[in-house]
């Protein structure tokens, strides 16, 4: 061996070989220009890319962008039974189910600081209670990360503890939607969520308090055929697919070409099944004016909400409330 097939270049191999400390998530590609965004300014513009993209966000920063103060109280979610029919396709049930609690929850470490509210989430469904410009309000916010947003059992019952705990409270019920529609793993009994769902918002409106719908993409299946397309007033995000069944699936049935921007929020505005688009940066300020006009000033409205120590406990049903009465006289 000689010198020759000795050498090296110093610091050359130890440069090329050493990892790059840039994370794998700097930039995030815009569906709607196909440019790369930095992440950072994203989050700035509450995920709103420079093209107008909305791109989806997770239930804590729907809370961030709705509540004043960027404070609520959580409502802890009732629990149901996991697989109830068995069902197993690929992989059993209960394993799609833990797949998606980890990656909620690795997303939940990722967005949360120490000093910021949690949040109670164990499917697709997270609700709070807060003020939203100084209103009271109960905002229900469906997660599409968590297995498509799909409509099961968990997902109605928290539905209807929302509701219950609006009425509860005199406060507005804020749905924000995102879906693919009904759980198949369920079968009969995701299904059987749309009517309990409509029960629910028909106690909301006898209590005499407003039901708001915030369509966000997107919203289809089940949840547009039921408690999506019930709300007294009904907002979309620019550019989201509001739909039963996909454009696709239509087009085979009925053999013609389907209309530009059909099933998108624009499109349904203008045939009247929507009331307002609005870009979500100004989507808090939309939702204050119609607070303002729908709901009574209250002296309570004034009073902040305090610093969460723990989750609120379960709202009673209102059959435990007639017993209870019944009892007392």
């Amino acid at each position: 061996m000689n010198w020759l097939t000795n050498f090296r270049t110093p610091g050359l191999k130890t440069f090329l070989s050493s990892k790059k400390d840039t994370p794998d998530n700097l930039w995030v590609k815009c569906p709607k220009s196909g440019e790369l965004v930095y992440r950072s300014d994203l989050e700035e513009s509450w995920y709103v890319t420079p093209a107008g993209a909305h791109l989806r966000i997770s239930p804590r920063r729907r809370f961030r962008l709705f509540f004043d103060n960027e404070r609520w109280e959580p409502l802890q979610l009732p629990p149901v039974v996991q697989d109830p029919l068995k069902f197993r396709d690929d992989k059993p049930y209960p394993s799609r189910l833990k797949a998606a609690k980890s990656k909620i929850a690795a997303r939940e470490r990722e967005e949360s600081p120490d000093a910021s509210p949690p949040i109670s989430q164990e499917d697709c469904m997270a609700a709070a209670f807060g003020r939203v410009k100084g209103k009271p309000t109960v905002i229900l916010v469906q997660d599409f990360a968590f297995m498509g947003g799909s409509l099961g059992m968990a997902a109605g019952e928290a539905f209807i503890a929302a509701a219950q705990l609006a009425v509860a409270r005199k406060a507005a019920f804020v749905v924000c939607t995102a879906s693919g529609g009904a759980r198949m793993q369920e079968g009969t009994l995701s299904l059987m969520q749309m009517p309990r769902t409509t029960l629910a918002i028909d106690e909301v409106r006898e209590a005499g308090l407003p039901y708001i719908v915030v369509l966000t993409d997107p919203t289809s299946g089940g949840v547009s055929a039921s408690y999506a397309m019930l709300g007294d007033v009904h907002i979309a995000e620019p550019g989201a697919m509001i739909a039963f069944s996909g454009p696709r699936v239509i087009e085979q049935t009925i053999r013609e070409k389907l209309p530009d921007g059909f099933q998108r929020s624009e499109f349904l505005r203008e045939k009247g099944q929507v009331d307002i688009v609005s870009d979500r940066r100004e989507l808090k300020a939309t939702l204050g004016r119609i607070l303002s006009h729908l709901m009574p000033k209250r002296a309570s409205d004034e009073t902040p909400i305090g610093p969460v120590k723990a989750p609120m406990a379960d709202v009673p049903a209102p059959e435990a409330k007639d017993k209870s009465k019944g009892k007392n006289a």
